[in-house]
This record gives structure tokens, sequence and C-alpha cells, in this order.
């Protein structure tokens, strides 16, 4: 009879989730891994079937939790405009925490073929996000507050490249100012 989980496989999650944030799949070890979530690395493989598979879950943890926080942002605003600008501003704060989306592109590239299940949980994450900002730039622009001339999908395109160049700013140094020019400068982009 297997013994009962001494742990909760959701909270040893969130904690792996956080390994990888800062230092990649490569730069994880499974001593860093098992110590940070409170569990024996016989643990990590009964319950998440290895590195992998733990750093695939940990990923789409990472970015329903992201997609959440972004859509939640892009619904607050009063115009379709200003849920665009609370997103960006979102990022501004957040913009010091390592992204695992950013990372896993940069370690893994967005090549399907070279991981396809990293592809598939990227696009599936970001899916939602991408098609709500897609539409409340469709509607800024019937609103006026955008160019009208701009293609939604490449201005989506262009918000969510910014989003990375943020963060990765954020981590080479960049201050709360610069960061929130950078964002500002963004948006009139678009305008």
């Amino acid at each position: 009879m297997a013994r009962p989980k001494l742990f909760d496989p959701e909270e040893a999650l969130d904690a792996a989730v956080a390994v990888f944030r800062d230092h990649g799949y490569a730069g994880a070890s499974a001593e860093m891994l098992t110590e940070a979530m409170q569990i024996g690395k016989q643990s990590l493989y009964n319950t998440f079937g290895g590195k992998w598979p733990l750093y695939c879950r940990a990923l789409e943890r990472y970015a329903q939790t992201e997609t959440t926080a972004h859509i939640t942002a892009l619904q607050g605003g009063d115009s379709a405009m200003a849920g665009i600008e609370r997103m960006m501003k979102r990022v501004v704060t957040q913009a010091r925490l390592p992204c695992l989306g950013v990372s896993c592109v940069a370690e893994f590239g967005s090549d399907s073929e070279g991981s396809p299940e990293l592809a598939r949980i990227r696009e599936a994450g970001g899916r939602a996000m991408r098609a709500l900002l897609v539409e409340k730039i469709r509607q800024a622009q019937a609103d006026g507050e955008l160019a009208g001339t701009l293609e939604a999908h490449h201005a989506m395109a262009f918000l969510i490249a910014n989003i990375a160049a943020l963060r990765l700013a954020a981590r080479g140094g960049a201050g709360d100012t610069e960061l929130r020019a950078m964002a500002r400068l963004s948006l009139q982009a678009l305008k």
C-alpha cells in the first residue's frame, strides 16, 4: 500500500516555479528543486515524473497565472485603452521578477520542432490574453484612442514584444522611471 504524501503537491509546484524562474531549466539542479519544494528526490520523481515533466508543469502553472493577471488588468479599465495601460503598468511593477516565459524562449527557442511540448504550453497559455488584447486594441481604435490604420494583430505582437523587453530591461538594471517611460513609449507608438 502506498504511503500518503506528506507534502502539498500544489505548494511544491509553486516552489518549483520560483526556482525555474530564477535559474531556468539548465540552471536548476534536482537538489535546488527538492530543497525549495521541501521534498525528497524520490518524491520529485514519484509525484512529478522527474525534472523535465516538472518544468513543463511549472511553465504551464506560470503561464496560467500570468495570463489570468494580464486578463484581469486588461478588463479592469474604464475604456479599452485604460485596460491596455493597466496591463502595461502591471508589467512594469512586476518586471523585476524573472519571467519564466521569457527565459523559456531564451533557453529553448520558439521552434516547435525543438520542443513541441513547450511550444504547446506557451501557445495555450497566452492564447486567451492575446485574443483579448486584439479585441481591446480594436475597441481602442473604434474609440479613436489608437490609430485606425494599425493591424490589430501586429499591434498586439508589438506590445507582447515590449512586455518581454521591459522584463529584460528590468533584469538588466533599468530603473522604475526608465521602465515606466519604456511602457509609455510602447503605447505612444500605437497612436
